[in-house]
């Protein structure tokens, strides 16, 4: 199975945003969009379907989701040089802890990562 896994543990290829961004599909980002107003807008924040638009947290492409380019867990792994967290020695950081504690999937993709090493 092809995976792409964020500096997080995140699989990018299963993310929404990244799917409709590949796809072209902006009805499929305006979705997202919708669904991250909800989620996440705090009730003054409001998403776009560009502010999901995105080529994956680990690729070169400038394109980054809203998330992806203010995460401070990507900023952190960029600024080490990283491939993603599951490589750094202070694994696994408080920020990171704190994270993993509602994102069970992306914490089995490190641990993975980390038994493979």
């Amino acid at each position: 199975m092809e995976r792409m896994i964020a500096y997080c543990g995140l699989d990018c290829l299963q993310c929404p945003a990244y799917k409709a961004t590949q796809a072209g599909d902006m009805s499929a980002s305006a979705k997202v969009a919708e669904a991250w107003t909800e989620q996440y807008g705090e009730g003054e924040k409001t998403f776009s379907a560009e502010d999901t638009m995105c080529d994956g947290c680990v690729s070169e492409s400038e394109r980054k989701g809203i998330y992806c380019g203010l995460c401070p867990i990507r900023a952190c792994s960029v600024g080490k040089g990283l491939e993603n967290c599951a490589h750094c020695e202070d694994y696994a950081c408080e920020q990171l802890t704190q994270f993993l504690d509602f994102a069970s999937e992306a914490k089995k993709n490190l641990e993975e990562i980390r038994a493979q090493m």
